[in-house]
């Protein structure tokens, strides 16, 4: 985080605009529009020698919201806070009915928290709500100093945590798609300085000019993103014939822990918000059966729906898996908002009605075991481990293992002629109870999901029939 108090005479709106035109100038966002690497991130937040100063800021709106609900949101903001490198000096409330068009709290409420910023040397405020373009601009101008809301502070912990090419080709489009309204306020002081009566000023020039890239690079960014889809639907189409599970669930609630000792793998594990911002699919045995089992992107209340339509393509893994675990913080003070959350969130995109187990987490950490008993009579088809420490693991799979039971159904085939590849899908996709060899071919006991068998019919109508009442050997 670099701060913005650094002894210059500059005024704010001039140092903001020089540091944009630096930063585009070094970004690829600059170079030839035939290039396809993720631009260098436009991020709020950048990192310096000393840690940054931060004035936190919720506005109550009874009766939606009431100050103790904000007070929980702005705990969660101080928490994301800390994760981009922040240090939280206050937190300041301002309750209104109506949000104020010009400064979001009122421009009494301004003057103090200027003074506030004033007293205690912030180097920035961060609003828990969104602020349009024009309410940041005079928050600015009144306090001088840096002020980002919500999003802004999520997409700089999105692009801190972007690892591979495609997380980091989601967030871009997503800071410049937040970014593109907001360059009128860090262009305005050159139209003002420059442009005389009836003249068309260089600031105007500019930021038609920059407007123009950051529009082209957003629809160079879908294109890439559109492509990776199509890849990534090929990919899932060559394994549509393995059960898959997604992993939902709110940020930092152990989806990633959980994966690894699910699957034996060494996924980045961190005690800290967004920790995983791609989809990583790894595999494990259940029974017989291969499943495909994904961690997916955590979940945050007030996620900015720029974010959500941004990670399509790493959401589609929960849109085609077969069934969610959602894996829920048990030891969190506000576990049950939490879940709503998650919930609403599954259902803005589409996966509400997906069968889910809960798998409640952490509960190494609870500091009452009764909420065990009480949660488990309320959540049917739950359960409740401690991934970090191995705990109800076996209970877990077991749980699994009865739901992939009850998507199987017991069926007989005959292939005939023998055909020994479809003979070893067979043996692939389901559990075989009985195997013959007659006169006519070989004839499979199995269970299997009515969606491969019809599959399978249909691919090989001159070879594979189903049979009834063929009794198995013993």
């Amino acid at each position: 985080m670099t701060p913005i108090n650094d002894g210059s005479i500059d005024p704010m709106e001039i140092r903001q605009a020089r540091e944009m035109i630096v930063h585009s100038e070094r970004s690829p966002m600059r170079e030839s529009s035939t290039q396809d690497s993720p631009a260098r991130t436009l991020t709020p937040f950048r990192s310096a020698e000393r840690e940054e100063t931060v004035i936190l800021v919720g506005v109550p709106r009874p009766p939606a919201q009431r100050l103790a609900e904000t007070e929980e949101h702005l705990e969660e903001l101080e928490q994301l806070t800390r994760t981009a490198g922040g240090v939280v000096v206050e937190k300041i409330f301002q309750t209104r009915i109506k949000i104020d068009p010009a400064t979001f709290i009122g421009k009494g409420k301004a003057e103090d928290l200027a003074r506030r910023c004033e007293e205690h040397d912030i180097d920035t405020v961060i609003f828990d709500d969104d602020l349009s373009p024009v309410q940041q601009r005079n928050l600015e101008r009144m306090l001088g100093r840096k002020v980002i809301d919500r999003t802004g502070l999520i997409l700089d912990i999105f692009a801190r945590h972007a690892r591979t090419d495609t997380a980091k080709t989601q967030v871009e489009l997503a800071q410049l798609e937040y970014l593109l309204p907001r360059l009128t306020r860090l262009w305005a002081h050159l139209s003002k300085q420059y442009g005389g009566i009836r003249t068309k000023g260089p600031g105007e020039t500019q930021i038609e000019t920059d407007r123009r890239m950051v529009r082209d690079r957003i629809s160079r960014l879908k294109r890439k993103l559109e492509r990776i889809e199509q890849r990534r639907r090929t990919q899932r189409k060559s394994r549509r014939d393995i059960v898959r599970i997604a992993l939902v669930g709110y940020t930092n609630a152990g989806k990633s822990t959980l994966l690894n000792i699910l699957t034996g793998s060494d996924v980045l594990v961190e005690d800290k918000l967004f920790a995983t911002l791609d989809a990583t699919v790894r595999a494990m045995e259940i029974g017989k059966r291969k499943v495909l089992v994904a961690d997916t992107i955590g979940f945050i209340r007030k996620l900015p729906p720029r974010l959500v339509v941004s990670f399509h393509s790493t959401l589609e893994e929960v849109l085609e898996a077969d069934f969610l675990l959602h894996v829920v913080d048990i030891s969190h003070p506000h576990m049950q908002e939490q879940i709503e959350v998650v919930r609403r969130t599954l259902k803005e995109i589409g996966a509400d009605r997906k069968p889910v187990i809960t798998v409640f987490n952490k509960i190494d950490l609870l500091p009452r075991p009764e909420m065990i008993t009480a949660l488990s009579g309320a959540e049917a088809g739950s359960v409740f481990i401690s991934a970090a420490r191995g705990i109800n693991i076996r209970e877990l799979l077991d749980l699994i293992r009865r739901n992939l039971d009850e998507r199987h159904v017991e069926r007989c085939f005959r292939i005939s002629p023998p055909d020994y590849r479809l003979l070893s899908e067979f043996h692939r996709l389901c559990d075989i109870h009985d195997e013959r060899f007659d006169e006519n071919g070989i004839v499979l006991h199995c269970d299997i999901e009515p969606a491969v068998a019809g599959r399978m019919l249909k691919e090989w109508p001159d070879r594979l029939t189903e049979i009834d009442g063929e009794p198995r050997t013993t």
